[in-house]
C-alpha cells in the first residue's frame, strides 16, 4: 500500500507538504501545478487516506446554477465566476457536475459537496438543505440559513463609486439599479447597491440630486430603459451610477443614439468590470469583482468543509476595488 513518503518521493516535494495537499489545508502555500502533481500521483499509486471522514479517490462537487447558458451571454457576472470554478475544479482533479435546481435530481445525489451559484428563494432552499452534504453558497448571503456563504461587499462597492463621483465634482447623479426575480417566481430580488446608494445618500453633507432608475440586468435592459428615460426627461444628471456593467453597455448605446457624449455631456461609472469593460469607448470607469477568483475561491473552501466533521457557519466576503478609466469627467 502506497504511503505519504512514497507520494513525496515521487512529486519531489516533502511528506508534510503531501499530507497538507491530500488534507485541503487552505493555509499551505504551494503551487496549483504542485497540487496536481501530488493529486496525479497519489492516483497512480492508488494512495487511500485514513481518516475519520474519507473522501473519494476523485472528490466529486456539484454546482447548482441559477442562469442558464443564455443568461450567461447577457450578464457575464455570472458566466465568469463558473469559469473560475470550472478551472480550479480541473486544476485540483475534482469532478464537477453541472445543473439547475429544475433539473436536479435529489434521489440520485452522487457528490460529495455543493456549490450553489446565484439567488434563491426560501422554497429552493428548503430543496437544497433536505441534501445531507457540505455546501456552499456563491453570491447568496446564507447566514439566516446556517448555510457558509461566499460573497462581495457590494455597500463597499458602491461607496468607492459615488465618492469619485462626488469627488470629481458631481452632485446631480442618476442611479439604474437592476431587478430580479428567483427562478421559481416566489421573490423578487431587491439590488443591494440601490439600498447602499441611499444608506450613502443620508450621510451626505452636501445635498445630492437624485435620479432612480430600474432596469433587468442585461445590456437591452439597461438600453431600454435610458432609452425611454430620454425620451420623457428635460432634466438629466451630471452622471450615471450604473449597478451592472451589461445595463452600462445598452445605457452607452442609447446615449450614443441620443448624440449625447460620454464623458463630455454625462459622465458613466459600472459595476463587476466584465471582461469587456475596458474595450469599450469610451473604456468603462466601473467598480472591480473579483468573480474568477470568487469562483476559484469557492473550490478551496468547499473541499475544506469536506473533511471537517463540524463546523461554524462562515461568510467570507470579498472587498471590490474602483477601476478609474475613461468614462467620468471632472466638474472641478
Amino acid at each position: 500500500m502506497a504511503t505519504i513518503k512514497d507520494i513525496a518521493k515521487q512529486a519531489q516535494v516533502s511528506p508534510a507538504t503531501v499530507s497538507r495537499v491530500l488534507n485541503y489545508d487552505k493555509t499551505l502555500s504551494v503551487s496549483d501545478e504542485t497540487k496536481q502533481r501530488i493529486f496525479e500521483v497519489a492516483e497512480e499509486l492508488n494512495y487511500t487516506k485514513h481518516q475519520k471522514k474519507t473522501l473519494k479517490k476523485m472528490p466529486e462537487i456539484l454546482l447548482i446554477q441559477w442562469y442558464n447558458q443564455q443568461e450567461e451571454l447577457e450578464d457575464l457576472y455570472y458566466l465568469s465566476i463558473r469559469m473560475g470554478i470550472e478551472r480550479k475544479a480541473k486544476m485540483l482533479g475534482v469532478q464537477l457536475s453541472v445543473c439547475q435546481l429544475s433539473d436536479f435530481p435529489i434521489e440520485n445525489m452522487t457528490a460529495d459537496g455543493i456549490i450553489a451559484l446565484g439567488k434563491f428563494s426560501k422554497r429552493e432552499m428548503a430543496i437544497i438543505q433536505r441534501i445531507a452534504l457540505p455546501k456552499l453558497f456563491v453570491d447568496f448571503d446564507s447566514m439566516s440559513y446556517q448555510e457558509h456563504s461566499l460573497v462581495v461587499d457590494f455597500e463597499f462597492g458602491v461607496i468607492q463609486a459615488l465618492d469619485y463621483l462626488v469627488a470629481n465634482g458631481h452632485y446631480s447623479i442618476g442611479i439604474l439599479s437592476g431587478q430580479e426575480k428567483t427562478k421559481d417566481n416566489q421573490e423578487i430580488i431587491a439590488d443591494s447597491r440601490l439600498q447602499a446608494f441611499h444608506r450613502w445618500q443620508s450621510q451626505q453633507e452636501h445635498a445630492i440630486d437624485v435620479v432612480e432608475l430600474v432596469a433587468d440586468f442585461t445590456v437591452d435592459g439597461g438600453y431600454q430603459v435610458i432609452k425611454e428615460w430620454l425620451k420623457q426627461t428635460t432634466s438629466k444628471p451630471s452622471a450615471l451610477f450604473i449597478t451592472s456593467d451589461a445595463m452600462a453597455i445598452g445605457t452607452l448605446k442609447a446615449l450614443e443614439e441620443a448624440n449625447i457624449s460620454v464623458p463630455m455631456d454625462m459622465s458613466i461609472i459600472g459595476f463587476n468590470d466584465i471582461s469587456v469593460a475596458k474595450y469599450l469607448s469610451p473604456a468603462l470607469t466601473t467598480i472591480q469583482v473579483p468573480t474568477e477568483w470568487m469562483g476559484e475561491q469557492s473550490v478551496e473552501e468547499l473541499l475544506a468543509l469536506m473533511t471537517q466533521e463540524k463546523t461554524i457557519t462562515k461568510k467570507t466576503m470579498f472587498a471590490p476595488k474602483l477601476m478609474i478609466r475613461e468614462s467620468v469627467r471632472t466638474l472641478l
